[in-house]
């Protein structure tokens, strides 16, 4: 085994934090070249490692992964099979291959920002791997209704683009990556928190309830607790959009849920709580990464106790997992502020939404549990 082999095989533990493997520096997650030495590099998602590439690609195991086809028209820097396993995937990385629609290649308006959206989509799909939740793509007959993605610009639809999740299928409108009309939405609405990242953690939270909650191999279990804490999904989803919007949250809304748009119906109950169990992970495994840790005796302020972010929440409480996000997201949010800008986490989690993340959690953790045991 290479010397380049064996340096990948020993930091897979290190999921988020990249190391360019030519000379050891820092690499991005979205880099196609290190910026220390100039070495070509690619994303290989079986290890959750950077190789570097030569012109021929760059053999792994005895086999040659090369650049996914859209490295160049969406940026993406992950590797795949030269020879690929899937007709309708061959050449296209898994975020990739499950967008089913995408604006004409004509559009260079909408194309230009569907780079950035891809990006994001890749994020999400990475965390779904490292989560060990099952990605099925739509393209496959097997197995349960598979993921798609449609990513379309309302801009150049000339109708509207409505956000949403049906049957598997995420729909999500372009001219959100646009900063200024994605933070005029944010205002008018009256959210503290509005990305393009979200809306997929979000959507992705809809598909999940569906295939693990509602029809997976636990619903047995999980569907009468998921009512109990959520609501009853059955109720009318057109009547609870007209309430929403009439009406507004209730007035004691921060008692029981982590935001306004969690009280409209329980799916989105669900979604959003999904969505924030995702934030959370994936933030606290980046600080981690970084080496970050809270010193109690450090501090300014009383700290009960130091704050090391574990390598693995699996088998701990929900309330550990928390507990250590109250401490970190209290720096980031102070961080931010700072530099003048908003708290990176505008919210915060009361004891009935610990419980929902709670079950959010222990489903995550059973599905991969499950999957690996297969």
């Amino acid at each position: 085994m290479s010397d380049q082999k064996q340096l990948h095989r020993d930091t897979i533990g290190l999921v988020r934090a990249f190391a360019c493997p030519a000379c050891g520096s820092f690499a991005p997650f979205e880099a196609t070249a290190c910026s220390a030495c100039a070495a070509t590099i690619g994303l290989h998602p079986p290890s959750m490692t950077m190789f570097e590439l030569g012109n021929d690609g760059v053999d792994i195991d005895g086999r040659c992964w090369i650049r996914c086809t859209q490295s160049v028209t969406l940026g993406c820097n992950w590797l795949v099979p030269e020879e690929g396993d899937d007709a309708r995937g061959r050449g296209r990385c898994l975020p990739d291959s499950l967008i089913r629609r995408e604006p004409d290649a004509s559009d260079t308006v909408a194309r230009e920002k569907l780079v950035p959206t891809a990006q994001a989509l890749r994020r999400l799909i990475y965390q779904l791997l490292d989560l060990g939740l099952p990605v099925q793509p739509f393209w496959r007959a097997d197995g349960p209704p598979g993921l798609a993605f449609d990513l379309l610009s309302s801009y150049s639809e000339r109708e509207r683009v409505t956000i949403g999740h049906a049957g598997g299928v995420i729909t999500i409108d372009l001219v959100e990556s646009l900063d200024a009309y994605r933070e005029s939405l944010r205002v008018r609405l009256g959210e503290p928190y509005r990305t393009m990242l979200g809306h997929f953690r979000h959507e992705v939270g809809h598909y999940f309830q569906h295939i693990l909650v509602e029809t997976g191999s636990g619903a047995d279990e999980y569907l009468a607790e998921c009512r109990a804490l959520f609501g009853d999904e059955q109720a009318s989803y057109a009547a609870a959009i007209d309430r929403h919007y009439r009406f507004g949250a209730p007035a004691n809304w921060a008692e029981s849920f982590i935001s306004e748009y969690a009280t409209m119906h329980p799916w989105e109950d669900f979604a959003e709580c999904f969505a924030h169990y995702l934030h959370i992970t994936d933030t606290i495994d980046t600080a981690r990464e970084a080496g970050m840790v809270l010193q109690a005796d450090r501090v300014r302020f009383a700290a009960p106790r130091d704050v090391v972010p574990l390598e693995c929440y699996d088998d701990v409480p929900v309330e550990r997992l928390l507990d250590d996000w109250s401490w970190i997201s209290l720096f980031f949010n102070r961080v931010n502020t700072a530099m003048g800008k908003s708290p990176l986490y505008p919210f915060t989690i009361p004891p009935p939404v610990v419980t929902k993340l709670d079950f959010v959690h222990r489903v995550v953790r059973a599905s991969a549990r499950e999957r690996r045991a297969g």
